[in-house]
């Protein structure tokens, strides 16, 4: 009763050893699996210009390697793992840091990563659409070449846009290290840094896809951050309870009501 007590009074704990964050890979492997997925399987035409020429964009596909169905598979292939483990980075979290008092921000960080894996998985769906019905693709020839067209609109931002939720999540990262002091202020610095920049880049260009080149990179850098750094996050207070409890559980004595 008295551990279970002082577990509710102290709110939140010292962070895990580092050997009990390794659940932080997951979101390590989401931003890298992501940055691979988005940035080097980008297959899109040379140029903007390619979109207006209709059947001549398809006439020379054959001369553009950058169209490759191959290219748009691996995409797929490496999205899709991405947005698997945004979701199961996205429990762990939940589960693991989500402090019983009420953070807004620890509950943002977890609905960006939601948003975006959401997102994601129209996005490099289409990329592997485009990998079937695409020139050089499986099922080449199911649609015409304003189908096609399409397509490649689809996928010209549609890896792109969706980060944006993890962008969110970096910012609610950078709220947790400068209002509840749960993560480390450095951390938090370049993480506010990062979205301040990316915020700007919306107003003065008007490009949605800003958060694909650096979301990935960002949730990589955090995650491995808060796995090697010193402070790691801070862990929930009903963790820490549910522990307390635990022993009582294991006696065979009845839960407390």
């Amino acid at each position: 009763m008295s551990q279970l007590t002082a577990a509710r009074h102290r709110g939140t704990r010292s962070p895990a050893p580092r050997a009990g964050r390794l659940w932080l890979l997951w979101g390590v492997a989401a931003g890298l699996f992501g940055l691979i997925a988005t940035i080097l399987f980008d297959v899109r035409p040379w140029t903007e210009a390619d979109y207006e020429r209709g059947g001549v964009l398809i006439a020379a596909a054959e001369d553009m390697p950058n169209l490759d169905p191959m290219g748009n598979r691996l995409g797929f292939l490496f999205g899709f793992a991405a947005v698997a483990c945004l979701l199961v980075f996205h429990g762990a979290w939940r589960v693991r840091t989500e402090r019983t008092p009420g953070s807004v921000a620890a509950r943002v960080f977890a609905a960006g990563l939601i948003t975006s894996a959401a997102g994601l998985t129209f996005g490099y769906g289409w990329k592997g659409s485009l990998a079937l019905y695409g020139h050089g693709g499986p099922e080449f020839g199911s649609f015409g070449d304003e189908g096609l067209l399409i397509f490649y609109a689809l996928t010209d931002f549609g890896a792109f846009i969706p980060w944006f939720g993890v962008l969110v999540s970096l910012g609610a990262l950078a709220t947790m290290a400068w209002v509840e002091r749960s993560v480390s202020r450095i951390l938090g610095t370049l993480l506010a840094g990062i979205v301040l920049l990316v915020a700007a880049g919306y107003i003065v260009t008007g490009v949605p896809g800003l958060a694909g080149p650096v979301g990935g990179l960002g949730l990589a850098f955090a995650s491995l951050w808060l796995l090697v750094g010193k402070r790691g996050v801070a862990v929930a207070a009903g963790a820490e309870a549910r522990a307390a409890v635990a022993p009582e559980a294991a006696s065979g004595a009845e839960p407390l009501r």
